[in-house]
């Protein structure tokens, strides 16, 4: 594995991730929703994701810049960063497949909004946030530079942290106890951990 691979390996999970979404994305805009979380905040939050997972990583693959941030790579953490960005990408393409018609971008309530609970949202409550990790995590390991390679863990982590909690409310809210009991039985994004 060299540094160069690494890089194409991280634009191919990324070209990944876009196929993945787009057909989910053009059916969500589609499906009439019921009740939405705050827009602006909610564009904050997509940006400061963006900027982590793929604006600064782009950046550094195309340009290598910024340089004075680099430092050596090791074949194996590109190995490792190659397998546990695959991983990503299948529980990306599980959770969307499990969600059907649920799913959304954002915060949002679609008209005959069901509960999930089977498939990989039978151990965890948030298993596409899950994918989101092992994505910023894979970054971290191909993209030897200590700006652009963990510059996920940041940009995504923010996310996370500043939303799941109202995400959580929101279900909550739509489902009351049917949401609580699921919640008392899973894990939020770690099987059995947290």
């Amino acid at each position: 594995m060299t540094p160069l691979l690494a890089k194409a390996i991280w634009l191919l999970g990324v070209v990944g991730w876009f196929v993945i979404r787009y057909p989910h994305d053009r059916r969500a805009r589609r499906t009439p929703k019921r009740q939405r979380s705050d827009r602006g905040r909610e564009s904050l939050l997509m940006a400061i994701s963006a900027a982590g997972l793929g604006v600064l990583p782009l950046i550094y693959v195309i340009s290598n810049v910024p340089r004075f941030a680099d430092y050596a790579f090791r074949p194996w953490q590109g190995w490792i960063g190659a397998a546990v960005f695959a991983g990503s990408l299948w529980l990306f393409r599980r959770t969307h497949k499990d969600l059907g018609r649920n799913w959304s971008v954002t915060l949002e309530v679609r008209e005959q909004h069901a509960l999930v609970t089977n498939g990989v949202y039978s151990r965890v409550r948030h298993p596409m946030y899950s994918a989101f990790w092992l994505w910023a995590l894979a970054q971290a390991l191909l993209l030897p530079n200590w700006i652009a390679g963990p510059a996920g863990l940041v940009g995504f982590g923010t996310l996370f942290f500043l939303r799941v909690g109202r995400e959580e409310a929101l279900m909550m809210e739509t489902f009351g106890d049917e949401y609580r009991r699921y919640m008392a039985r899973t894990s939020r994004i770690l099987p059995g951990i947290y």
